[in-house]
């Protein structure tokens, strides 16, 4: 059903609006999809800060426009798109949908909106297997816990054997200190010889 000029009008400001506030836009084809993938993909995009935004190409453009984004030509979203934004993690919507499409072959990433820049479709899947901040935080933490396994063996997590590790290596260090040095003792002062007593004087005849 054709859209008013008013409803084509909200539909441009509550993109601009979401384009503005959105880490990342990724475009991606869905024709195909069932209500049910939809509303499926939809819930899994939610859990991550990120939705999907049906739109026709032309008010996507005007929206681009309005957002101050890169001009977004027809080369970039050809035939219907739906715009997924991320608003927390840039990678997070791009990342979800790829998976999907991996049961559903009517998701394809075409394109995108990133840092100020159009992304082609190449970029756009390739950004989709970058892992997120709390991916490489993990991966971080798991390589400064790699040196550390002598000590954190037992233990079940990267933190805690992070901090127990750094427990074995102060109380190895205490016990490596040499003793500390005691001053030796002064000699004990001689006990002062008895005063000689004074000889009697003689007695009176």
């Amino acid at each position: 059903m054709a859209l008013s000029r008013s409803q084509k009008e909200d539909q441009v400001k509550v993109l601009t609006d979401k384009m503005k506030n959105a880490s990342s836009v990724i475009f991606t084809h869905y024709l195909g999809l069932t209500v049910a993938d939809i509303t499926t993909l939809r819930s899994h995009l939610r859990k991550e800060e990120a939705e999907m935004q049906v739109a026709k190409k032309s008010l996507i453009q005007i929206a681009a426009k309005n957002a101050n984004a890169p001009e977004v030509d027809d080369s970039i979203i050809p035939g219907g798109v739906a715009c997924i934004f991320s608003y927390k993690e840039p990678t997070a919507g791009a990342a979800i949908t790829h998976k999907f499409a991996k049961d559903h072959p009517q998701i394809k990433l075409v394109g995108g909106i990133f840092d100020g820049k159009i992304l082609s479709a190449q970029e756009a899947s390739s950004m989709a297997t970058i892992p997120s901040k709390l991916q490489l935080l993990g991966m971080f933490m798991s390589m400064c816990n790699s040196p550390l396994t002598q000590f954190a063996s037992a233990v079940s997590s990267p933190l805690t054997g992070f901090a127990r590790a750094l427990s074995e290596i102060s109380k190895k260090k205490e016990s490596e200190a040499p003793a500390p040095v005691v001053a030796a003792a002064a000699p004990a002062a001689a006990p002062e010889a008895p005063a000689a007593e004074a000889p009697a004087a003689p007695a009176a005849a």
